[in-house]
């Protein structure tokens, strides 16, 4: 594998918002939770390598070109800065629920 060309910095929201996921969906089965918890640390990992390569995020509410997403496991959508040479995780949201309120 070649060398990260990023650091990734996850925000104490994002964790928070991983930790709710993947703790709700263990009361339902705690084995779909583990493999959640794994692709998504594996999604935000993968950050580090080329993460200008993911569409912008464009709302009314936001900065133009402020922040980029990523589709991660199917239904969660990763939010993101990059300043440098570092990524900044801000956000983990379902895309099932309307993340845009949430901004």
């Amino acid at each position: 594998m070649a060398a990260k060309d990023y650091n990734v910095i996850i925000s104490d929201r994002a964790a928070s918002e991983l930790k709710n996921h993947i703790a709700f969906l263990a009361r339902v089965s705690p084995d779909a939770a583990k493999r959640l918890h794994k692709e998504l640390i594996s999604e935000i990992e993968s950050l580090a390598f080329m993460p200008e390569s993911f569409p912008w995020l464009y709302h009314e509410l936001l900065p133009k070109n402020k922040y980029r997403k990523k589709l991660a496991a199917k239904r969660y959508l990763l939010i993101y800065q990059i300043k440098g040479s570092t990524v900044y995780l801000d956000y983990i949201l379902d895309c099932r629920r309307d993340y845009r309120n949430l901004l």
